[in-house]
């Protein structure tokens, strides 16, 4: 029998109790809190999806901007997407995605997106891996680093306003990193019972070069230090960053950080006995291919055409062939052209990212090129290896 989906973008405070106990049973208690975390994203910001009246799932989106060549773009992260046991596998969750990225197209946003827990489900919608989530660990008598060249300034009770302008300049600066929503920056600050948050400005208070956001907590492996967020402007900042971490080591046996497959921070280490403890790679959709392009900032020095040839099974305003003129940094799309570079949407997010060279995805089969449309492609796309900082 063909069930009836009706997605509805009106949440009602009636049902913040079934969505949480959905919440709840499909991730296991992962969020903690699910009618809290419903209340700090905000009713309004979920979307519902009912058969026969009977809410069967949900998800939340989360407006807020992700950085690419300099330019701040518009980006909905999806988050908490569930479906009641009882309708898995009955089309109810690429329901729910098709109608959501309808909703963002109309509203004009470029860019959306998630965190696998399958991620064949989200490549039937157009999602692809856009870039990684790294957790990294070394353990405290192995930094070595003792000279601390700046000041430390503790910051309680810990304040957004404190941390965000610097933020904002490392995020400028970091290919991926997001314009943080609300409330990540609320999960980020604001401890829950089981733990006491510690905050430094690295540097002066009126010219900080940095800051760190850590919690101290005991495992059945020893006790652990977790830096919760940082910016590090300056080798001085990254100096500063290392010595204080190592100045636990009578207490603390590890050190755990986010960061990229590449990670800076470890080339100030005296040895290579950082290790990556997990990783994880998030997915791009790109729902409007025409504002993508032409929003985001590519390399200064570069000026050429991209011809594209673009398939999308669900928006249909992406499908076609597209220019990209590109110069000065800056982009331009027009409709027409050769199409000599030929993808789906959802090939288009690594590319976008700068995740695969155009010559990996063309040898994986995810595109078909002329040798001129590689060429341009790897000028215009040459990035550093995206990352973000922060899982929602």
């Amino acid at each position: 029998m063909t069930l009836q989906f009706e997605y509805s973008t009106l949440a009602h405070a009636q049902d913040i109790q079934q969505l949480a106990f959905i919440f709840k049973q499909c991730f296991v208690n992962a969020i903690g809190g699910e009618e809290t975390y419903i209340n700090q994203i905000g009713l309004e910001n979920f979307r519902i999806i009912r058969e026969s009246q009977q809410l069967i799932g949900g998800l939340a989106t989360l407006d807020m901007g992700q950085w690419w060549g300099g330019e701040c773009l518009p980006m909905t992260g999806i988050a908490v997407v569930a479906i009641a046991p009882e309708y898995r596998g009955s089309g109810g969750a690429i329901a729910l995605m098709q109608h959501t990225l309808k909703e963002l197209y109309d509203r004009g946003i470029p860019l959306s997106a998630l965190y696998p827990a399958v991620q064949s489900l989200y490549r039937k919608v157009g999602y692809e891996q856009g870039g990684s989530w790294y957790i990294w660990e070394v353990a405290t008598n192995a930094i070595g680093l003792r000279e601390q060249p700046l000041p430390l300034q503790p910051v309680f009770p810990i304040n957004l306003e404190v941390f965000n302008k610097l933020y904002q300049q490392q995020a400028k600066l970091t290919h991926g990193y997001l314009d943080r929503h609300p409330a990540i920056w609320q999960r980020l600050i604001e401890p829950d019972e089981k733990e006491m948050t510690y905050a430094y400005l690295i540097g002066t208070k009126d010219q900080p070069q940095g800051y760190i956001i850590f919690t101290q907590e005991r495992t059945q492996n020893g006790e652990i230090i977790v830096v919760k967020d940082w910016v590090l402007k300056t080798a001085a900042a990254t100096q500063t960053f290392w010595s204080l971490l190592a100045s636990h080591r009578s207490q603390i046996q590890q050190v755990r950080w986010k960061s990229s497959a590449i990670d800076t921070l470890t080339l100030a280490l005296p040895e290579q006995t950082a290790k990556i403890s997990t990783q994880f790679r998030w997915m791009l959709r790109i729902v409007d291919v025409v504002k993508a392009l032409s929003m985001r900032g590519y390399p200064s020095g570069i000026k050429t055409e991209l011809h594209l040839e673009i398939r999308d099974n669900l928006l249909d305003a992406n499908n076609g062939k597209f220019i990209l003129s590109v110069a000065n940094g800056r982009g331009e799309v027009t409709k027409g052209g050769k199409g000599e570079l030929q993808l789906d949407v959802r090939e288009l997010a690594p590319l976008y990212t700068s995740l695969f060279s155009p010559y990996h995805l063309q040898i994986a089969g995810k595109l078909h090129g002329t040798e001129t449309a590689i060429s341009a492609a790897t000028q215009i796309f040459a990035a550093s290896s995206p990352w973000v900082a922060d899982f929602f």
